[in-house]
Formats: C-alpha cells, sequence, structure tokens
C-alpha cells in the first residue's frame, strides 16, 4: 500500500475508534440514569467490539496501529522507518480529535470542549503502565503466533481492561490527548493527560523489552 493509502486508513481508523468511545460513552451516559457501572459496561461493549471491526478493516492497509503507543513500539522493533512514524502519529492525532468532535455532532453536543472530570493520582498512571504494556504484549504475541486473532485479542483485551484497571484502559496517548477536549463520560481533564500519556510509554517501552525477550527464537544445537 502506499504511504498516502496507509496514513489515510490511520486516520479514519482512530477517527472511527474515537467516535465509537466517546460517542457510546454519551449515549451510555444518557440511558444509564446515573448508574456509572451500567455507563461504563455500553462503553465497554461498544469499544471492544468496534476495535474487533476496524482492525479487521484497516488491518490490511495501515496494520490498524490507530495508536503512537503500537506504532513506536514497531519502530523500536525495527519494522517501520521514522518517516512512517512521523506519519502515521500525525494521522492518529488528528483522526482522534476529528472522532471526537463527530461524535459532539451526532449528540447535538457543543464540537469544541474541555474536560473536567479529573484523573490524577499515582494509581491511575500506574494502571495506564499496566494496560498498554497488556496491550502491546496482546499485538506482539498474537501477531507472532496466529496472526488472524489479533482483532479480536485485541477487542477482548480492551474489554478486559476496561474493568481490571483503575483507569478504564485508555492505553493510547492519542485517545488521551483527544479525550480531554470532550467533557463526557469518556473524558479526562486536560491536566491529567500527562500522567497517562507518561504511563501508557513507559508501559510500551517495557512491553517491547519483555516480550522480545519472552518471544525471542533459541538457535538449537546439534
Amino acid at each position: 500500500m502506499t504511504m498516502t493509502r496507509r496514513v489515510t486508513a490511520e486516520f479514519v481508523g482512530t477517527a472511527m475508534l474515537l467516535a465509537i468511545v466517546v460517542g457510546s460513552g454519551i449515549m451510555g451516559e444518557r440511558l444509564a440514569a446515573g448508574n456509572e457501572a451500567i455507563a461504563l459496561l455500553g462503553n465497554t461493549i461498544a469499544t471492544g467490539a468496534g476495535l474487533i471491526v476496524l482492525i479487521h478493516i484497516f488491518g490490511p492497509i495501515s496494520g490498524a496501529h490507530f495508536n503512537p503507543a503500537v506504532t513506536l513500539a514497531v519502530l523500536l522493533k525495527r519494522k517501520t522507518t521514522v518517516y512512517d512514524t512521523i506519519g502515521y502519529i500525525g494521522a492518529q492525532m488528528i483522526g482522534a480529535i476529528v472522532g471526537v468532535w463527530a461524535a459532539h455532532a451526532m449528540f447535538a453536543e457543543p464540537i469544541l470542549q474541555l474536560s473536567i472530570k479529573a484523573r490524577d493520582g499515582l494509581p491511575q498512571g500506574f494502571a495506564e503502565c499496566v494496560a498498554t504494556f497488556g496491550l502491546i504484549g496482546t499485538i506482539f504475541s498474537t501477531q507472532r503466533s496466529r496472526p488472524e486473532i489479533t482483532p479480536t485479542a485485541v477487542g477482548l483485551y480492551i474489554t478486559a481492561a476496561y474493568w481490571f484497571t483503575a483507569s478504564t484502559s485508555f492505553a493510547n496517548p492519542a485517545v488521551t490527548i483527544a479525550r480531554s477536549i470532550s467533557n463526557s463520560f469518556a473524558g479526562i481533564a486536560p491536566h491529567s493527560v500527562p500522567l497517562f500519556v507518561a504511563g501508557q510509554l513507559v508501559g510500551m517501552v517495557a512491553a517491547v523489552g519483555a516480550f522480545t525477550w519472552l518471544l525471542k527464537e533459541e538457535a538449537v544445537s546439534d
């Protein structure tokens, strides 16, 4: 695929992912009548299911990263170039913002917003580290052994991580930044963003190191 097609796939796929995340958050909050567990459940199901479909759609074109942490992990594995990495991350960041705005438009919300939903404290940052570590591990492991199940594995992992992490598993710098401009159920206050992104990057680097070692094929001596 040409670079133009791959970058466009990352832009569209990331935009659709954020429309799913924020849109289902808004819908869940409206229908849950104040029950945050029900709202989160709706948000979770939509995000996990949507991810599976989006990775199937765009995987053959761009690899369906939709996530700067994933793209940087691939770069650290030397399976992409710096040029491609810059293009992918730029498309992901812009696509994420457009996706948030699309969700606002669909639900007749003000397009331009800033979240006031604080997600602070070291446990939240550590949760993002754990969430991202698991996500990168899921991708690396399934791509090596059974690449055909990667979309399902990623969707199921994120579905689980919404509930077992204190942060509800953003695990994606582009998603984190974009959700700061949505004062909705899925939002995160701008001042909380640096901690989340730092946790995500630490988790990504740790996963690259750990899973590169775990999945390394040993030479068999005679």
